[in-house]
């Protein structure tokens, strides 16, 4: 964690009822220069673990709220802001992730993958694996 108390001490669930597939896929797909590849992969790992049917009610709660964190403009710390605007969604994915590592198998992380292909192209892949 970032040691950013802002942000882990704020209440995540009531992020979980921002989470839209929509509001998602317009994030990932519009703001992967700016938010980072390896936030976007992080995120899409999320997306794909929630799907799992094994992944348990609260961690699907857990992914969704931190995914309804990363989608809304107006956050602990704005998305525009230069340098750090992307902080505290960087923490609330990483908590997440860590919430919902059991679930992230190599399937999951092979479907983060590809999607990254299908949206990017073979240069932010090749980026991802260089990181």
């Amino acid at each position: 964690m970032s040691g950013n108390t802002d942000i882990e001490n704020a209440d995540m669930e009531k992020y979980e009822k921002d989470f839209s597939e929509e509001g998602f896929w317009d994030k990932v797909t519009g703001k992967v220069k700016s938010a980072g590849l390896g936030l976007i992969y992080n995120a899409l790992q999320l997306f794909y673990a929630a799907q799992n049917p094994s992944c348990p009610p609260h961690v699907k709660a857990g992914i969704y709220a931190a995914l309804g964190y990363f989608i809304l403009p107006l956050d602990l710390i704005p998305d525009f802001t230069p340098v750090v605007g992307y902080g505290d969604d960087v923490s609330a994915i990483g908590a997440a992730i860590v919430m919902a590592q059991m679930y992230i198998d190599d399937n999951v992380k092979q479907q983060a993958r590809d999607k990254i292909q299908s949206l990017f192209g073979d240069e932010m892949l090749q980026k991802l694996d260089e990181a």
